[in-house]
């Protein structure tokens, strides 16, 4: 997967029919868009045009269908569409529709998979943001619909429907590829009850469902034009639908996703999560490390032909830069091999505080003992005040200790102020007094 490229289109391509719920007519046009433009729905027949991005932060009623809203503006029954351009594997294009809701076609999406072959699909010159789980996953509904997802290699969909009273208990299990999609899922009708059907027309949906386009349940008999396409057909759908909704999280994922009475609550939901999990690893990814400016005017030798410190006591790797006398920069590379994370705390590493405190302690030291007269003597540390931790520090971090010396007194006692910070966020600071004395 490393070497996966972004996707879309070749070219435009549009569709005309029949919405299953409005029963109006509307035209569909899928249109190529550039990298990291991600799927985005925009109304045609609207003022200015508005879009409306593929998101779970959209999402904003799921009773038969999924529909998405950017303020008063919604799209409806989105969920075929995007199944089958996630299914053929695109990653960015614009869906223009001069109604708000696509055509229904024959109930599948295998009608937008022709429209996706005649458009052509083409890579482009950036990296498929892949996610691939590397922990369980698992939202539950009241009324029983349960999806997990398990971390694995490939992207994996199996599917348990199962209707009122245990009716319609199908099962359905893949690895969902471009091909696999095409020949297994797309083909695949929506279905309903055939009690269902008045109390959905008395709310105003279904107005364009036929024979034609949806499989009617009624009793043990499945009614539909040209009879059922597979003997499971009502599982591939739900597992086709459960694709459309999940690529709502915004990006493709590699786990193996477990389906036990899915539909739009549920597949939404499980959405929200991921795209909630995938921004709070984001944020707390190790931001790209700055070196701050100036000079690395002391190395690790310096360092320790000044200080007493040793291993495992030493926080400071190198000076980076000073100003004038009274101003010092340090560093302090922070890895998982520290001996104080053998304690403190195993499984989830911290840097103690105590010793970033230390790290300024030893920072400001170096200023004193550049002072002329104190060279070769030893810091000792009389007091610290105002220490505040602000977040804490992790391994791989690059900790940058920034020292000042406010105060001279009697010429052996200095105070100092010392603040750390990792990518510019501080971590700890203090108010600190020392005394130098001979060695």
């Amino acid at each position: 997967m490393a070497n996966l490229m972004q996707r879309t289109l070749g070219k435009s391509a549009s569709i005309a029919g029949t919405s299953l719920h409005t029963g109006k007519p509307v035209k569909l046009t899928i249109k190529p868009a550039e990298v990291n433009t991600g799927l985005r729905f925009r109304r045609i027949d609207l003022p200015d045009k508005p879009f409306i991005p593929a998101s779970a932060a959209k999402v904003q009623t799921v009773e038969r269908a999924t529909t998405l809203a950017e303020g008063s503006v919604k799209v409806h029954t989105v969920e075929h569409i995007l199944s089958a351009l996630t299914g053929m594997g695109v990653d960015n294009a614009i869906i223009e529709m001069d109604a708000n809701e696509p055509p229904i076609g024959d109930g599948s999406a295998a009608p937008y998979v022709s429209l996706i072959k005649k458009a052509g699909v083409v890579e482009q010159d950036a990296p498929c943001n892949v996610w691939q789980l590397r922990e369980p996953v698992k939202v539950e509904t009241k009324g029983g619909s349960v999806i997990v997802i398990m971390p694995a290699n490939e992207f994996r969909v199996s599917v348990t429907a199962v209707g009122p009273n245990g009716r319609v208990t199908q099962y359905f299990d893949s690895v969902i590829t471009p091909e696999t999609y095409e020949s297994e899922l797309s083909t695949a009708r929506t279905f309903c009850f055939y009690e269902d059907i008045q109390p959905l027309l008395e709310k105003g949906l279904i107005q364009g469902g036929t024979l034609d386009n949806a499989i009617v349940i009624k009793g043990d008999e499945y009614v539909c034009a040209g009879g059922l396409r597979f003997n499971n057909e009502c599982a591939r759908h739900k597992a086709m639908d459960l694709i459309g909704d999940l690529i709502l999280n915004g990006r493709r994922i590699l786990g193996h996703v477990m389906a036990i009475m899915p539909g739009h609550g549920v597949n939404t939901q499980m959405a929200a999560k991921l795209q909630k999990m995938y921004d709070t690893m984001v944020a707390q990814r190790p931001k790209p490390f700055v070196l701050p400016s100036g000079d690395a005017v002391m190395d690790i030798t310096d360092v320790l032909n000044m200080l007493p410190h040793r291993f495992p006591f030493l926080m400071v790797d190198r000076i980076l830069s000073f100003e004038g006398d009274n101003k010092c920069v340090g560093q302090k590379n922070v890895t998982m091999n520290e001996p104080f994370f053998q304690g403190h705390f195993p499984q989830h590493p911290v840097m103690p505080g105590v010793l970033q405190v230390e790290a300024m302690a030893q920072v400001a030291s170096i200023l004193m003992l550049r002072i002329p007269g104190n060279a070769g003597k030893i810091g000792y540390f009389m007091s610290c005040d105002k220490v505040k931790w602000r977040r804490p520090v992790l391994p791989g971090d690059v900790l940058i200790i920034e020292t000042e010396l406010v105060k001279m007194l009697r010429g052996t006692i200095g105070v100092a102020t010392g603040r750390c910070t990792v990518n510019g966020e501080v971590t700890c600071e203090a108010e600190l007094k020392f005394m130098i004395q001979d060695s």
